[in-house]
């Protein structure tokens, strides 16, 4: 129970930290434009671009936690908690678009080099660094290690931070060296920062949407775990997955001793899923067998793990 209120208790700060996130975000992003349009500054402008997708991401993301806690029905019965592995999709796939963008953006500048208002261009950057600070700090405070979600709005708006970087710097160069190249340079190396988070984000989700084993589970050790419990002689047909963020499923079969009395058996029950929460499982089930009926002759063995898994699995 401890483990679910924590569960509960980061949700609930995570929404509020991606929620203050989206209003500041929204807020300086329409700034930001109208001062880039002002200046001229395409910097700034391919900036915003960066912080809409920002906002948009963020926007997902607390309306992904906001349908992820609609409780569970029949026909989905683990509630909509993957909802926010396909707003993670989407960020990461959002991302790479972006870079996309800034890269073809970025070498027409190179090409045509244009006229800039810097002043104004620099005050604008600088500003935004400082909101981009603000919200990277909020979302820190949230659990981006655990929460996919979380760690693409964060990933986005440390982007967003290093673009602030970036546009002063290129500002600087264009006030006192006329360096006009500075600012397409600026934004391609922004581009490749947004590249690789963008990749990350999506192979760390897609990887959850294959029913991967969850990172930081090894699947010899859980079995070693479980072996390890007096009574249980083998372990087979084992799935371990991801049902969102921090929260992880082992469906298996385990053959126990077929002597032991039926209390025995709760009692072991009990043991594994006590073992198994210290290793990062929260949802355990598990079929027990006795080793006088062996596994080849169950019949509803395969069915019955496929029913375990909850998923639309239609034969």
């Amino acid at each position: 129970m401890e483990n679910h209120h924590h569960h509960d208790h980061s949700h609930h700060t995570n929404k509020k930290a991606l929620f203050i996130g989206f209003i500041i975000t929204s807020g300086f992003m329409l700034i930001e434009a109208i001062g880039g349009f002002l200046t001229n500054s395409l910097a700034l402008l391919s900036d915003a671009g960066h912080m809409l997708s920002d906002s948009v991401s963020l926007g997902i993301g607390v309306l992904a936690f906001m349908l992820s806690e609609k409780v569970a029905d029949y026909s989905r019965t683990y509630g909509y908690k993957r909802v926010e592995i396909l707003a993670a999709v989407f960020n990461g796939v959002t991302l790479l678009i972006i870079s996309l963008f800034i890269f073809i953006e970025a070498i027409e500048r190179f090409t045509e080099p244009e006229n800039v208002a810097s002043v104004g261009m620099l005050t604008i950057a600088c500003i935004g660094l400082v909101v981009n600070v603000v919200v990277a700090w909020i979302l820190h405070r949230g659990d981006t290690e655990n929460n996919l979600n979380l760690r693409a709005a964060f990933l986005h708006v440390i982007g967003d931070l290093l673009g602030s970087i970036g546009a002063i710097v290129a500002a600087l160069c264009i006030i006192f060296f006329e360096w006009n190249w500075a600012d397409p340079l600026a934004s391609i190396i922004v581009g490749i920062l947004v590249l690789f988070s963008g990749f990350r984000v999506t192979k760390d989700s897609l990887h959850i949407l294959m029913e991967g084993t969850p990172k930081g589970v090894k699947v010899e050790e859980i079995i070693d775990t479980m072996k390890k419990v007096p009574g249980i002689i083998s372990i087979h047909d084992l799935h371990v997955w991801t049902i969102t963020s921090g929260q992880n499923a082992l469906s298996c079969h385990a053959v126990v001793d077929g002597n032991l009395p039926v209390k025995d058996c709760q009692q072991i029950l009990r043991d594994i899923e006590h073992r198994l929460l210290h290793q990062n499982i929260h949802h355990v089930t598990i079929q027990l067998e006795n080793d006088e009926h062996p596994h080849e002759e169950s019949i509803l063995c395969q069915a019955k793990v496929d029913d375990n898994h909850h998923h639309d699995h239609h034969h």
